[in-house]
């Protein structure tokens, strides 16, 4: 009997299926013939917490101890959280791609609320089915004396230029992971949680390819595969109109094989067709639909449409008739505009009409356009009727604020915040990386994470930041919230990947920027921002032993009146306060902050999934202990206790 130990549930399914045979499936794992498939939940692997490494002190949140570097992954937001804390006495979360995120949205934010609006004016001059716009004025008296002239009698417009031109828009390239997030979320408000949350399980159902992808390409090898997806009418029905199906799909427009350096883009498997959507839920049915739709796109023929655009100036005979007034106004402020688009041909367009309310430009006073065939520059043309010219008025808008969607392009193109080009460059390397900051199964992590910690709230389908993310990045090194301090680090990796530089030396270049973390947090302390309390505001519930509240330290939650010294013998002492403490692991299983506020609130909270020292599996009550500080309730002769 072979025992086979899988990554996760997915996989371990796939394995299993791959085995042949009769499968038959227990309560985690599948039986195949003679083999035994069981999965992990989570990293095979994963670090140890500070206070469990032998002959260091890091279970203690203090300066001395700093910093911690038992390996690279820790080394920025492990040391920067801790000594951010300690100095500001407050609960900080800093990290080398959630902070420069953070910093992104902070920034953002008080552009806006620092706008001040400025009004500005234009003249709008209606040609018979078309309008031409005058420049925005600052001055208003400027802007009427312009309609005074536009407005007058004998007035007429000189064609300065008309020019055509036919716009082919190619396709766009499949889906990677960023891509569909920042989709789904501009078109039907999903969090790029969601989108993953779904994804995944379509992937496990078999109907999507692998989700956490950073490829928008797909190999030759996979093009067979491509080809009877786009052949039959199975992802036509329920997912687009016949008429929008490619009469000859281009196949090779997906297909880079150099751009595929491990899972290919996100398509639909062959097992995905109108029954199968047709048992989802509402997240993962639009998601299957929307990548149904992109793989459409992607091998469809282009958008072609007729662009035209005009500039007109005040005709110059006019000017000479009226001297006076030909002399009021700049030659600038008396340049007149007008654009339109017309479709020839929908092409990839027809796979998806709507467009998102967000989507749309500010108002345009040129928008439905036709503008006369036959125009040509240095035409005179009056406008239609002679008087009818108005004045539009408006004010500066500020930036829009972040939403899900232009907060994940924002991480994937973060080199546009970055000066040096070598590090632009470092950010931009998507042959070693998947380019910008953080990685497509990570950004949706990186914003849920900010908003766990308080950082950052929902507002609609906008991100904004809050009073306490604001306090972070007014107090954090600015080094940490720079997009700079990854887009080098990521350049150092890149360097060793392609045998530029030594792993060691680099490890030691991170190590040494670890360890000046802390003397950084101490230089010039805002002192406006130290909380006046001794440790950690935040309070789970009053201490069963004393009264005062409970407060949580690394893996500890313990009274706030606790003070512990290391003693001579290497020991810790509890010097001050009541002493009663409790760990956040009890028997394998994990007391959530949640699970403790209930508990302190004198709740009983039941739980699954403990672990005997035996190994063994057992279900649980737990209570409140001012002696134990967390123990566990089996009810009578141990009725609630469940072995498996």
């Amino acid at each position: 009997m072979r025992l086979i130990i899988a990554e996760k549930h997915s996989v371990g399914q796939a394995i299993a299926q791959a085995l042949g045979g009769h499968a038959e499936r227990h309560d985690g794992y599948i039986e195949v013939g003679d083999d035994l498939v069981t999965w992990a939940q989570g990293h095979l692997v994963d670090l140890a917490a500070p206070d469990e490494y032998q002959g260091h002190d890091w279970g203690r949140w203090s300066l001395d101890t700093l910093p911690i570097d038992p390996t690279p992954d820790w080394l920025i937001g492990m040391n920067a959280s801790r000594a951010y804390s300690l100095v500001y006495n407050a609960r900080f979360t800093v990290g080398r791609v959630q902070t420069p995120t953070l910093a992104m949205i902070v920034d953002r934010d008080r552009d806006i609320a620092g706008h001040v609006a400025q009004p500005y004016w234009k003249v709008v001059a209606p040609m018979g089915g078309w309008k031409l716009a005058g420049e925005r004025l600052d001055k208003r008296e400027d802007a009427e004396t312009l309609l005074r002239i536009v407005n007058s009698d004998d007035f007429a417009f000189s064609i300065f230029k008309a020019e055509r031109k036919q716009q082919h828009d190619v396709p766009p390239r499949l889906y990677d992971l960023t891509g569909l997030q920042k989709d789904m979320s501009r078109l039907h408000g999903l969090t790029a949680a969601r989108t993953l949350t779904a994804l995944q399980s379509l992937y496990e159902k078999r109907l999507t390819t692998y989700p956490r992808t950073d490829s928008q390409y797909i190999t030759h090898d996979d093009l067979d595969t491509l080809r009877g997806l786009t052949e039959e009418d199975r992802l036509i029905t329920g997912f687009i109109e016949p008429s929008a199906k490619p009469e000859r799909p281009r196949l090779e427009l997906t297909v880079n094989d150099a751009k595929v350096a491990g899972h290919t883009a996100i398509l639909p498997t062959m097992q995905a067709d109108k029954a199968a959507l047709d048992e989802l839920g509402d997240d993962e049915r639009l998601v299957l639909t929307r990548v149904a739709r992109r793989m459409w796109e992607a091998v469809g023929d282009d958008y072609v449409h007729d662009v035209t655009n005009v500039v007109a100036n005040i005709d110059p005979h006019w000017c000479e008739k009226h001297p006076d007034e030909g002399r009021l106004l700049s030659e600038g402020e008396c340049r007149f505009t007008s654009r339109s688009d017309q479709p020839v041909a929908l092409g990839w367009r027809a796979v998806e009409h709507a467009a998102p309310q967000e989507d749309q430009g500010e108002e345009d006073e040129t928008a439905g356009n036709i503008i006369p065939a036959n125009l040509a520059a240095g035409v005179s043309i009056a406008p239609v009727p002679h008087g009818g010219a108005t004045l539009s008025e408006g004010k500066t808008k500020p930036p829009k604020p972040f939403t899900e969607a232009t907060l994940l392009a924002a991480m994937e193109h973060a080199s546009r915040w970055v000066e040096d080009k070598d590090l632009k460059a470092a950010l931009d390397d998507d042959e070693s990386h998947s380019g910008g900051i953080g990685t497509p199964a990570t950004r949706a992590d990186v914003i849920e994470k900010l908003i766990r910690t308080g950082y950052v709230e929902r507002k609609g389908k906008q991100l904004r930041s809050t009073e306490q993310g604001r306090s972070l990045i007014d107090v954090v090194a600015p080094k940490l919230k720079d997009v700079a301090l990854t887009a080098g680090m990521e350049r150092r990796l890149s360097e060793v990947e392609h045998s530029q530089a030594a792993a060691s030396q680099v490890e030691t270049e991170f190590r040494d920027l670890a360890a000046r973390i802390p003397a950084d947090a101490q230089t010039a302390v805002r002192q406006d921002h130290v909380q006046t309390k001794t440790r950690n505001a935040e309070s789970f519930g009053d201490c069963p032993r004393c009264g005062k509240p409970v407060v949580k330290t690394g893996k500890v939650f313990q009274c706030s009146t606790n003070r512990r010294e290391k003693q001579p013998d290497g020991t810790w002492n509890t010097t001050e306060g009541c002493g009663w403490r409790a760990w956040t692991t009890i028997a394998g299983k994990t007391i959530t902050d949640m699970t403790m506020r209930r508990l302190l609130d004198g709740r009983k909270v039941s739980l699954k999934g403990f672990t005997s020292r035996k190994g063994s599996t057992f279900d649980a009550a737990l209570l409140i202990d001012k002696d134990k500080g967390i123990a566990f309730d089996f009810g009578n002769n141990n009725k609630e206790r469940k072995k498996k």
